[in-house]
């Protein structure tokens, strides 16, 4: 379990992350979201004991991270942004370093190595020096030694950054499967990941919390939530689609010809909709229930924090 209270880091006069409070406990793997400069970087820096706070407290289990440094870093696996490597050194050679590193010896060595390397998927390029990768490849060897010690705690920022779609797949789904008895903090611009690996999102801005919950909270506080978007192949009355019960307010794109209707409360309106649509053979090419805009929500949520 992770314990934070009060943390705050100044430098100098700049308030970087201030009283931010949080636990989070195995199993869950908490989405960290915020706008450039929001304080992420920095309260991973101070989770994993490379920043020290300027106040407030780190509790890993039992240890605090003031007293107990070294032995909480033990338990951390970290992948931070543009994760630093030899580029001279193969994957291979690099992964048996930092398996070294982290204490490993023997079989118990050579088996975690084999293991991490079949998860993250680095046969074809073992052999290759690191500098001559691309930056997918890089990332999966960062990737590789964040997990080489099988740790209680995974940090990753930007776990899926210069991945090409199937990568991404991949690497959501190798977080998932190793979340289960672990915690995993996974900080990201990318708002599909939190819906896509997370069971709990966090929103710092200006470095103040202004979100923590799931993301079906988050995607409910979107005004498009549950909402039904439809296109037509042509122009066709509509206007009876805003006349249906249950249904609160009607839009149209004019670029695109979407009609989204919004629902009054939490009403479903889906069958209504489908109902009229068959009753006056309306000429819909495509018709689906959005799960709510993230990108809306994260702006309107970290906007008000600027303007207040």
């Amino acid at each position: 379990m992770i314990l934070v209270n009060e943390l705050t880091k100044s430098f100098g006069d700049f308030v970087a992350v201030q009283d931010l409070s949080f636990d989070i406990k195995a199993g869950e793997v908490v989405g960290f979201l915020g706008p450039n400069g929001a304080g992420k970087s920095t309260t991973m820096k101070m989770l994993t004991g490379f920043l020290t706070p300027t106040k407030g407290t780190i509790k890993i289990g039992e240890l605090d991270m003031k007293k107990a440094r070294q032995k909480i870093q033990s338990q951390i696996g970290y992948l931070p942004e543009g994760a630093p490597a030899y580029g001279d050194m193969t994957p291979l050679q690099f992964l048996r370093f930092i398996a070294s590193v982290r204490g490993l010896k023997g079989q118990d060595k050579k088996d975690r190595i084999d293991t991490v390397i079949e998860q993250v998927e680095l046969h074809q390029v073992l052999n290759k020096s690191i500098d001559n990768l691309s930056k997918g490849f890089k990332r999966r060897v960062g990737l590789a030694q964040a997990i080489i010690h099988d740790p209680d705690i995974l940090i990753l920022d930007e776990p899926t950054d210069g991945l090409d779609p199937n990568q991404k797949h991949q690497v959501r789904e190798l977080i998932k499967n190793i979340s289960k008895d672990k915690i995993v903090i996974v900080s990201t611009h990318i708002l599909e990941e939190v819906t896509a690996v997370c069971n709990r999102a966090m929103i710092i801005s200006n470095g103040v919390k202004l979100f923590d919950g799931t993301p079906i909270e988050l995607q409910k506080k979107s005004r498009y939530y549950k909402a039904v978007s439809l296109r037509m192949s042509y122009a066709a009355d509509i206007s009876g689609l805003a006349e249906l019960p249950g249904v609160a307010d009607m839009e149209v794109e004019p670029k695109t010809g979407t009609v989204t209707l919004f629902p009054e409360n939490d009403a479903v309106i889906l069958p209504a909709i489908t109902d009229l649509i068959h009753r006056n053979k309306l000429p819909i090419d495509d018709l689906f229930v959005e799960q709510g805009r993230l990108d809306d929500v994260f702006r309107e949520i970290t906007e008000e924090r600027v303007v207040s």
